[in-house]
Protein backbone atom coordinates (compact mmCIF):
# COMPACT_ATOMS: atom_id res chain seq x y z
CA UNK A 1 0.00 0.00 0.00
CA UNK A 2 1.36 3.68 -0.86
CA UNK A 3 1.84 5.89 1.58
CA UNK A 4 -0.64 8.78 2.04
CA UNK A 5 0.85 12.18 1.09
CA UNK A 6 0.10 15.27 3.12
CA UNK A 7 -2.25 16.85 0.88
CA UNK A 8 -4.68 13.98 1.42
CA UNK A 9 -4.15 13.41 5.34
CA UNK A 10 -4.98 17.12 5.16
CA UNK A 11 -8.48 16.93 3.08
CA UNK A 12 -9.66 13.86 4.87
CA UNK A 13 -9.07 15.71 8.03
CA UNK A 14 -10.75 18.59 6.72
CA UNK A 15 -14.07 16.07 5.56
CA UNK A 16 -14.59 15.32 8.96
CA UNK A 17 -14.68 18.52 10.92
CA UNK A 18 -16.20 20.26 8.38
CA UNK A 19 -19.30 18.28 9.62
CA UNK A 20 -18.60 21.02 12.79
CA UNK A 21 -19.76 23.61 10.51
CA UNK A 22 -23.48 23.31 11.86
CA UNK A 23 -22.50 25.35 14.25
CA UNK A 24 -22.04 28.09 12.25
CA UNK A 25 -24.13 27.12 9.56
CA UNK A 26 -27.18 24.59 10.69
CA UNK A 27 -26.72 22.95 7.45
CA UNK A 28 -22.98 21.72 7.81
CA UNK A 29 -23.58 18.24 9.82
CA UNK A 30 -23.83 16.50 6.11
CA UNK A 31 -23.24 19.23 3.93
CA UNK A 32 -19.66 19.83 4.79
CA UNK A 33 -18.34 16.69 4.33
CA UNK A 34 -20.59 16.06 1.38
CA UNK A 35 -18.99 19.07 -0.23
CA UNK A 36 -15.62 18.01 0.42
CA UNK A 37 -15.91 14.42 -0.21
CA UNK A 38 -17.70 15.17 -3.85
CA UNK A 39 -14.54 18.32 -4.61
CA UNK A 40 -11.75 15.82 -3.55
CA UNK A 41 -13.32 11.92 -4.24
CA UNK A 42 -11.95 11.62 -7.83
CA UNK A 43 -8.31 12.86 -7.11
CA UNK A 44 -7.97 11.48 -3.31
CA UNK A 45 -8.55 7.68 -2.61
CA UNK A 46 -7.69 8.37 1.08
CA UNK A 47 -10.26 11.33 0.97
CA UNK A 48 -12.98 9.16 -0.74
CA UNK A 49 -12.88 6.43 1.73
CA UNK A 50 -12.74 9.20 4.89
CA UNK A 51 -15.09 11.09 3.22
CA UNK A 52 -17.60 8.31 2.48
CA UNK A 53 -17.11 7.56 6.38
CA UNK A 54 -17.98 11.07 7.52
CA UNK A 55 -21.20 11.03 5.35
CA UNK A 56 -22.02 7.69 7.04
CA UNK A 57 -21.39 8.98 10.55
CA UNK A 58 -23.17 11.93 10.25
CA UNK A 59 -25.83 10.85 8.41
CA UNK A 60 -26.72 8.62 11.41
CA UNK A 61 -25.94 11.53 13.84
CA UNK A 62 -28.45 13.34 12.17
CA UNK A 63 -30.95 10.19 12.39
CA UNK A 64 -30.67 10.29 16.00
CA UNK A 65 -30.77 13.92 16.62
CA UNK A 66 -34.29 13.39 14.79
CA UNK A 67 -35.17 10.75 16.67
CA UNK A 68 -33.85 12.80 19.55
CA UNK A 69 -36.06 15.78 18.73
CA UNK A 70 -39.27 13.94 18.70
CA UNK A 71 -38.85 12.14 21.93
CA UNK A 72 -38.21 15.45 23.71
CA UNK A 73 -42.32 14.86 23.89
CA UNK A 74 -41.85 12.54 26.08
CA UNK A 75 -38.72 14.50 27.89
CA UNK A 76 -35.99 11.82 27.66
CA UNK A 77 -35.20 13.13 24.18
CA UNK A 78 -33.48 16.68 26.11
CA UNK A 79 -31.29 13.92 27.57
CA UNK A 80 -30.29 12.25 24.39
CA UNK A 81 -30.16 15.01 22.72
CA UNK A 82 -27.21 16.06 25.03
CA UNK A 83 -25.75 12.41 24.82
CA UNK A 84 -25.59 12.07 20.79
CA UNK A 85 -24.15 16.05 20.65
CA UNK A 86 -21.12 15.02 22.85
CA UNK A 87 -21.10 11.77 21.23
CA UNK A 88 -21.16 13.33 17.41
CA UNK A 89 -18.21 15.92 18.52
CA UNK A 90 -15.92 13.15 20.17
CA UNK A 91 -16.16 10.90 17.55
CA UNK A 92 -15.49 13.95 15.05
CA UNK A 93 -12.75 14.96 16.45
CA UNK A 94 -11.13 11.95 17.07
CA UNK A 95 -11.30 10.67 13.22
CA UNK A 96 -9.93 14.07 12.21
CA UNK A 97 -6.89 13.65 14.37
CA UNK A 98 -6.60 9.65 13.24
CA UNK A 99 -6.97 11.02 9.15
CA UNK A 100 -4.56 13.59 9.54
CA UNK A 101 -2.32 10.76 11.07
CA UNK A 102 -2.95 8.88 7.58
CA UNK A 103 -4.74 5.97 9.66
CA UNK A 104 -7.71 4.07 7.67
CA UNK A 105 -10.52 5.43 11.03
CA UNK A 106 -14.20 3.63 10.60
CA UNK A 107 -16.99 5.17 13.23
CA UNK A 108 -18.44 3.22 15.67
CA UNK A 109 -21.67 3.00 15.63
CA UNK A 110 -22.81 4.08 12.32
CA UNK A 111 -24.90 2.97 9.41
CA UNK A 112 -22.85 2.47 6.42
CA UNK A 113 -25.05 3.58 3.45
CA UNK A 114 -22.79 5.19 1.37
CA UNK A 115 -20.23 2.37 0.06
Amino acid sequence: MSEISRDERTWAMICHLSALSVVFTGLGLVLGPLIVWLIKKEDMPFVDEQGKEALNFQITMLLAYIVSAILMIVLIGFLMLFVVGIFDLVMTIIASIKANDGEHYKYPLTLRLIK
